[in-house]
């Protein structure tokens, strides 16, 4: 007997406010609305995807088409894509083809593609359109909102890179079909993470749902993306360049909890690591080192360890010291000078900056996570 269709929800439209308005839609089989995003008067499109991903892009390439003189860029996987070497590879593809400022650049990808696809369009002649079309949990509900882009280096992830809005972000469900189920788990991480920081009804919806049924055709996972990407929508919206809220809200830095350890330990793993899987193990540190400073209550801080666990994300890690990851933090993007300084709870939905933890207190959170 085979299993009944679930009933798809109808695609939600999530507007993003400021000075260069777009719209993220959640929903099913949106790549026909790219034209529309794109508009008539684009001539040239250069289409950067994910390689691995040919078979899945070749629709919506071919959509391209007919209405555009289409320039199709295949990208290394992951993060091997998000390098200078990579992106300048892309920016004399497109001096070649003739891309001017009236042309446009629309990604179909993973975090790793958007992010450097974004990067590229925020580069070329200071700024061309830019429409993501995100294929992973992760990169629909972090990367492909918010007008972050960016490449590694040496030194670090994220460390370049410009603030470059998009036109539109189209957030189709149905491409997770063929998402690896540990791809969507580990995109959970960056779920789980808003409803610490602003959203408990996300927390519930994952702690009543048994996890084999957070799937891609789950009514819940849609309520949970359009929850999430709604959390970075009005934390963008307030505070686009991370200049701080209102009222002593850290404003856009409050989506970078558990990012200070996380980052370090994506370095340590030479990003072999999911970021969705390093992101949950930076939350549980950060409420950790917030139980340990007398800001947070013990309750919550279980409640961390509970709510990434419960789909399969780590929440211990000991595969490096922590004098390995030490020196990764201090180059993390919320430092100032030599001062430390991290994004923590004092409750749920009430986040805070932490500045200038003491050494001890540190060692102590990770002695705790390992």
């Amino acid at each position: 007997m085979t299993r009944p269709r679930k009933a798809r929800p109808a695609p939600a439209t999530l507007h993003v406010g400021g000075a260069s308005p777009y719209d993220v839609v959640i929903g099913n089989d949106l790549a026909g609305r790219l034209p529309r995003i794109l508009g008539d008067k684009v001539e040239r499109v250069a289409f950067l995807y994910a390689a691995e991903l040919a078979d899945l892009a070749r629709p919506v390439l071919e959509g391209l088409v007919p209405h555009y003189d289409v320039l199709g860029l295949g990208l290394p996987d992951g993060e091997a894509a998000k390098t200078v070497e990579v992106a300048d590879q892309c920016w004399e593809a497109l001096g070649e083809k003739g891309f001017t400022r009236s042309d446009a650049v629309v990604t179909f990808g993973g975090g790793a593609t958007t992010d450097l696809g974004g990067f590229v369009a925020a580069t070329w002649l200071r700024g061309v359109r830019v429409v993501h079309v995100p294929t992973t949990l992760l990169a629909m509900v972090d990367a492909a909102v918010g007008g972050k882009t960016g490449v590694n280096t040496g030194a670090g992830k994220n460390l370049v890179g410009a603030f470059h809005e998009p036109a539109g972000v189209l957030c189709d469900l149905s491409l997770l079909a063929t998402l690896p189920r540990e791809e969507l788990v580990a995109g959970l991480g960056e779920v789980i993470k808003c409803g610490f920081i602003a959203d408990p009804e996300i927390l519930r919806l994952v702690e009543s749902t048994p996890p084999e049924e957070l799937t891609h055709d789950s009514p819940v996972l849609a309520e949970l993306v359009e929850r999430a990407v709604r959390v970075k929508v009005e934390v963008v919206v307030a505070d686009l360049k991370e200049t701080g809220g209102a009222d002593g809200h850290p404003g856009r830095e409050v989506l970078n909890y558990g990012h200070t350890l996380a980052h370090a330990v994506e370095k340590h793993e030479d990003y072999k690591i999911r970021h969705g899987e390093a992101v949950a193990l930076g939350c549980v540190y950060a409420a950790e080192l917030a139980r340990l400073a007398g800001r947070l209550s013990d309750e919550v801080a279980a409640r961390h360890r509970a709510a990434f666990g419960r789909v399969g994300l780590p929440t211990t890690y000991d595969r490096a010291s922590f004098d390995e990851l030490i020196g990764a933090m201090r180059v993390d993007k919320k430092a100032r000078g030599s001062v430390l300084r991290f994004l923590v709870l004092d409750d749920l939905a009430k986040p805070a900056i932490l500045a200038g933890p003491d050494e001890d207190l540190l060692r102590e959170a990770y002695r705790v996570l390992s």
